[in-house]
């Protein structure tokens, strides 16, 4: 079997694979300090309770955007699961090509998130991604990374508007029932939710027209990217596990005997 683990800037997330399917998922909150010793109980204790058996892990796949956590979360995974994890990065066989400007900026999640895409859907394919920012990437028919725009999420945005404005509370989330907010949480509801699905609307529009690409495919993920997906024809399809998926993916591409 095999572990994968998308490091994020809110979760990490852990999927376990039997060959190419999702076996059972499991999160935990990314910014609590642990230790390697911490990690590695915690690790088991998911396992177990998934009745999956630690000795069955046979290897391990991470993408990290939060380093100042890989030191204890390898550390965890050597000590625990007796195995070195695959370190999405520079040197790394994925299928596709990163030419933008310098290919060292794009996030490991980005590349992920590009290769799942393009390995289950093909190209041209715009990725989003609904986490603590909001990413657009876009790869081209022949697999070239070619384009990312990055913006808030729209939990960032929530944020800011309960920690930076006096009177706003924190809400939940969702989308209302109509647009004509009535009072102060739906007004903000209103905001968040049909912001970004305008904000969605309008580049996916833009990147289709700049790009040359009419039937582009676009392929949403992330946490609350369900909510997004299912107000707005922009977005083709929403696939939860495309992370996972694409960590796999990799994993395969350099692992696979």
């Amino acid at each position: 079997m095999l572990l994968a683990v998308d490091v994020g800037n809110t979760n990490i997330t852990f999927g376990v694979f039997d060959k190419e399917e999702l076996q059972c998922t499991f999160r935990i909150m990314t910014k609590q300090p642990r230790t390697s010793d911490e990690f590695g109980i915690i690790m088991i204790e998911l396992l177990e309770h998934a009745d999956v058996k630690p000795s069955d892990i046979e290897g391990i796949i991470m993408a990290s955007v939060v380093p100042n956590v890989m030191h204890s979360l390898i550390g965890g995974a050597e000590r625990y699961l007796h195995q070195k994890p695959l370190i999405v990065g520079p040197g790394l066989k994925t299928g596709i090509r990163i030419v933008t400007e310098n290919p060292k900026e794009i996030g490991p999640d980005r590349i992920v998130d590009a290769v799942a895409a393009y390995e289950k859907y093909g190209g041209p394919v715009l990725v989003l991604d609904f986490g603590t920012a909001t990413t657009y990437d876009l790869v081209t028919q022949e697999g070239d990374f070619t384009a990312g725009i990055t913006a808030p999420g729209i939990k960032t945005s929530a944020k800011a508007l309960w920690e930076d404005t006096a009177k706003l509370p924190e809400i939940e989330i969702k989308k209302p029932d109509s647009i004509l907010a009535q009072n102060t949480v739906t007004s903000m509801q209103a905001g968040l939710v049909f912001g970004q699905i305008g904000q969605t609307e309008y580049i996916v529009r833009k990147v289709k027209e700049e790009a040359g690409y009419d039937k582009m495919r676009v392929v949403a993920t992330g946490g609350l990217g369900s909510i997004i997906a299912k107000e707005t024809d922009c977005i083709e399809t929403y696939d939860r596990t495309l992370t996972l998926d694409g960590l796999r993916i990799i994993y395969q591409k350099n692992c696979s005997k």
